[in-house]
C-alpha cells in the first residue's frame, strides 16, 4: 500500500550512465524494480538518437537487474495512446531523459500518459528527469535557448552522452513551459559547462525564470533528490541556488532550504 508520492531526482546530466547508477539504486530501493524510460525529448533529433538513449536506459537498467520498460513515445498522439499509458503501472521509476525540454513539455502536456505518470508518482513511484527532462518536469525553459543576440548554433555543445537543450528558437506566445509537476522550481542543467557552451546562459535564464521559483544550477554527473525529507545532492558534483544578487552552492550530500517536492493536481 502506497505511503505517499515517492521520491522525483533532478538531474544535471549523466541518465543511464555508471554515475547515476547510485541514484537510480536509491530511487528503486523499497519500490518494483521497474523502470519506465521515456526518450521523447530526443524525438525531435531523429530515430538514431532515440534508440540511442533507449538502448543506453535498457542496459543500464539490466544491468541493475532491474527490468527497463522503454516508451518509444514521439508525438502527441503516442501520448494519448491508452496502451503505452498503462505500461506505467507498476513501475518502481519513470525517468524523462535528455533532449529538446519544450518538445517534451509539448508533446505529454495533458495527455494520458502523463496523468498515468502522475498517478504512480503520486501512488510512490520515483519520478526522474535529467537535463531536458528535469527542466520540463519544474518551470520548463526560455522560449529561445540561446542569450540574446546569438543567432548561431551554440559553440562546443554537449557531446552524445551528455546532450544539452537543444538551440531551438520559439516564438512568443507559443506554448513551451514546463510541466510544472515539481511546483517552484527552475532548473539550469549542466551547470559546471553551460557558460562555456553559451556564454550568457546563466544570465539569460535567471532573467526568464518565473515569478516565484527558486532557479537552482545542477552540475553535471549530479542529481538534486527530494522527498518528504526534503532535498539533498547526490553524485558527483554540486547544486547552486542562483539568487538575484548571490548564489550559494551545495555539494554532495547537502540538504537545501527547499520545500518538498509534492505532486500537482
Amino acid at each position: 500500500m502506497s505511503t505517499g508520492p515517492g521520491p522525483v531526482a533532478l538531474v544535471g546530466s549523466g541518465e543511464f550512465l555508471e554515475v547515476m547508477a547510485p541514484v537510480d539504486a536509491a530511487l528503486l530501493r523499497g519500490r518494483p524494480q521497474r523502470a519506465v524510460i521515456v526518450p521523447t525529448a530526443a524525438a525531435r533529433e531523429g530515430d538514431a538518437r532515440v534508440a540511442y538513449w533507449i538502448e543506453l536506459g535498457r542496459a543500464h537498467y539490466e544491468a541493475m537487474g532491474v527490468e527497463p520498460v522503454p516508451l518509444d513515445v514521439r508525438r502527441r498522439s503516442d501520448a494519448q495512446d491508452p496502451g503505452v499509458a498503462a505500461r506505467v503501472a507498476g513501475a518502481g521509476l519513470v525517468y524523462l531523459s535528455g533532449g529538446d525540454p519544450h518538445h517534451l513539455a509539448d508533446t505529454l502536456r495533458g495527455t494520458a500518459l502523463l496523468a498515468a505518470i502522475g498517478a504512480a508518482w503520486r501512488d510512490g513511484a520515483a519520478l526522474a528527469g535529467c537535463s531536458a527532462g528535469a527542466m520540463a518536469l519544474t518551470a520548463g525553459a526560455p522560449p529561445d535557448l540561446r542569450p540574446a543576440g546569438r543567432t548561431g548554433p551554440s559553440p562546443e555543445g554537449p557531446t552524445p552522452e551528455a546532450s544539452g537543450p537543444t538551440p531551438e528558437v520559439r516564438t512568443a506566445g507559443e506554448a513551451g513551459d514546463g510541466l510544472g509537476l515539481v511546483a517552484g522550481l527552475a532548473v539550469i542543467p549542466h551547470f559546471d559547462q553551460v557558460e562555456r557552451w553559451r556564454p550568457g546562459a546563466v544570465a539569460h535564464f535567471a532573467a526568464w525564470a518565473p515569478g516565484g521559483t527558486t532557479l537552482l544550477g545542477i552540475e553535471e554527473g549530479t542529481a538534486l533528490v527530494g522527498s518528504r525529507r526534503g532535498w539533498e545532492v547526490q553524485g558527483a558534483g554540486s547544486v547552486w541556488v542562483l539568487g538575484p544578487d548571490d548564489r550559494a552552492r551545495y555539494e554532495s550530500g547537502a540538504t537545501l532550504p527547499l520545500h518538498s517536492p509534492h505532486p500537482v493536481g
